[in-house]
């Protein structure tokens, strides 16, 4: 069931163009992930949809009405969509319990179970001040939660976020999203918080909407360099490379994700290597492989291979 659409929305900031002509459709229960480098248009799209900014052209219907902006109500924003800035400010000096009360559009019960889903309860006592920075996120978030939003708009959630407490903001939103069954949108430079999650990736280039699907055939098949850089290493290869022919590899594709291919026993559909570089990075490796003058890399499970060794490779058809 549709819950937002935007229709050829359009903005220009001075000389240059921030949004062109987008047009994008938003289920409900859905999860969208929006993509792209710094200045593509990201943040602004997403204050478009949350009624913070005005369009120059085009519109947004949310629930088969049009969102009104900035330029044309008193106090913008729209009371069933919480959008949730990088940039947000909790009030110093107020207790937590305070600024969440004055947010506060749920039944005391239900703002409990936001409260305990954020992991928060022990921070209402504390004045704002005294709060670390995850914990500043998680407050901030369940601000936003308890104003009962229908559509929850998340820009950078896990910005300056240490490992421990981005997996709690990440368990958070999956838990919305599972249990309580609410439509998000997030932006978000990390694959890891986005290709595990999304229902659809929206990938935004200079301000134009590139390219648009599911998290596979965005990752496995991107329209170019630029949206395959967004979510992990690849190789780029011609559709002229010498490597086509020995690997087999699939004519209708340029870009190969590291992980496609994999270490064998010298056979047909493979070819040799030499190794030039051999990078750990935890659970894997990567290798940067010379192949009769043309660089490959690939990654590999924990290997005993080594710097200067012959191998052969192959393409791993299971991710095509």
């Amino acid at each position: 069931m549709e819950l937002l659409r935007l229709n050829q929305i359009g903005k220009i900031e001075g000389n240059r163009k921030i949004l062109d002509n987008i047009n994008l459709l938003i289920e409900s229960f859905s999860r969208t992930a929006l993509i792209g480098e710094t200045g593509s248009g990201k943040s602004t799209l997403m204050k478009i949809m949350a009624g913070l900014v005005q369009p120059l052209s085009g519109e947004a219907i949310f629930e088969e009405k049009r969102i009104e902006g900035p330029n044309e109500v008193l106090i913008p924003g729209h009371k069933k969509i919480g959008y949730l800035s990088q940039h947000f400010e909790l009030l110093n000096n107020y207790r937590v319990e305070e600024l969440l009360d004055m947010a506060n559009k749920m039944e005391q019960h239900e703002a409990d179970e936001i409260y305990q889903l954020c992991k928060i309860e022990h921070l209402l006592k504390r004045k704002t001040n005294a709060i670390s920075g995850g914990e500043r996120q998680r407050i901030a978030l369940a601000r936003v939660l308890v104003g009962n939003p229908k559509l929850l708009l998340l820009d950078e959630p896990f910005t300056n976020l240490d490992l421990s407490n981005n997996k709690i903001i990440n368990g958070i939103i999956n838990e919305l999203c599972e249990s309580k069954k609410t439509t998000v949108v997030l932006v978000s430079h990390d694959p890891a918080n986005i290709l595990s999650w999304a229902d659809q990736i929206i990938v935004l280039q200079e301000g134009q909407m590139i390219q648009t699907g599911s998290p596979e055939e965005i990752y496995f098949n991107p329209v170019n360099a630029y949206t395959a850089g967004l979510l992990g290493d690849y190789n780029y290869i011609e559709q002229d490379s010498r490597l086509r022919t020995p690997l087999n590899l699939p004519a209708n594709r340029l870009y190969f994700r590291t992980e496609e291919f994999t270490t064998v026993e010298k056979e047909n559909n493979s070819a040799c290597a030499t190794i030039e570089k051999k990078l750990f990075y935890g659970n894997h490796y990567k290798l940067k492989l010379n192949i009769a003058g043309t660089s490959l890399d690939i990654m590999v499970p924990r290997t005993s291979v080594s710097v200067g060794q012959e191998i052969a490779i192959t393409f791993n058809r299971q991710y095509n």
